[in-house]
């Protein structure tokens, strides 16, 4: 039997997984609905993610134009690759990540465009928002957790590209990984990729955190203990070369304070101060305005 991108020779077919289950399956991939889809089968739920739709090129471009105008490596984009080269991609970090003990979903089915991966259970972005009211403690370990895992992420030379709560799940009391389609280590060095990770994660972190500097500064202590020096230190030329426009975004916040811009002033305020950056004149309330 074959689908329109695949045969069931490609299937990793778990032995729970009915005949009927597979044919489901390769109905939903031939039908190739949405770009995510859940697919509820008799054993439990899985994921097929799709590639080939279109991405924000401008963006991309205008991301590259950045990085060789400020001539900052880590502001470019990750290769831009075809469906076929993005399907292998995340299947090969994701094979990485596993071969060096971090818990990933598993890939039970690939084609030209598509994977099909098991069903990881909830994402910490989800248990967050169960224990913001119901366990404000836990709430807060567990943001300190993702900081802790990613940079025990990074302390085993590896790099996640896109580190968000909602690409992060449990398993076994450890954090899990998902969602491979970055590879900034293949346009920047690695321990830059890996300190843009860190900025990248605590522009969440700086948001969620419920006891404020008191549960970041325990979760920037926990990635210190594990990352490497060389990310410690790529760390300080980022928010330093960032810290420059605090002031300058927080003047624009005053016309029109988005989302993305708060994450933006928080995270770098804070990482500019542990890293102990010198901030310029005017930027010492950067993001304290809402």
């Amino acid at each position: 039997m074959q689908g329109r991108d695949g045969t069931l020779k490609d299937f990793a077919i778990p032995p729970q997984v009915t005949p009927a289950d597979v044919e489901r399956l390769l109905a939903v991939l031939a039908r190739g609905a949405r770009r995510i889809e859940r697919v509820e089968l008799s054993s439990g739920a899985v994921w097929i993610k799709r590639y080939g739709r279109k991405r924000a090129l401008v963006g991309m471009r205008a991301q590259n134009a950045l990085a060789r105008l400020f001539r900052q490596p880590f502001l470019r984009a990750s290769p831009r690759l075809a469906p076929s080269a993005m399907v292998g991609r995340e299947i090969r970090r994701i094979a990485l990540f596993r071969e060096r003990g971090l818990p990933v979903p598993h890939v039970l089915y690939r084609s030209a465009g598509a994977v099909v991966l098991s069903d990881a259970g909830s994402t910490v972005s989800m248990r967050l928002a169960a224990l913001r009211t119901s366990d404000p403690v836990a709430h807060e370990d567990l943001l300190v957790a993702c900081a802790a895992d990613l940079g025990a992420l990074h302390g085993k030379g590896l790099c996640h590209g896109r580190p968000h709560p909602r690409d992060f799940f449990l398993e076994n009391g450890r954090i899990g990984f998902m969602d491979f389609e970055e590879e900034p280590e293949a346009v920047m060095p690695l321990a830059m990729a890996q300190a843009r990770d860190l900025w990248l994660l605590f522009l969440q972190l700086t948001q969620r955190a419920l006891e404020g500097d008191a549960t970041l500064d325990r979760a920037f202590a926990a990635w210190e203990t594990a990352a490497p020096a060389a990310a410690r230190r790529e760390l300080g030329a980022l928010v330093g070369f960032l810290g420059k426009f605090l002031s300058l975004t927080r003047l624009i916040g005053r016309m029109h304070m988005g989302s993305d811009l708060r994450r933006f002033l928080a995270a770098t305020r804070y990482l500019s101060r542990v890293c102990e950056i010198p901030r310029p004149a005017g930027a010492s309330k950067a993001g304290k305005d809402d």
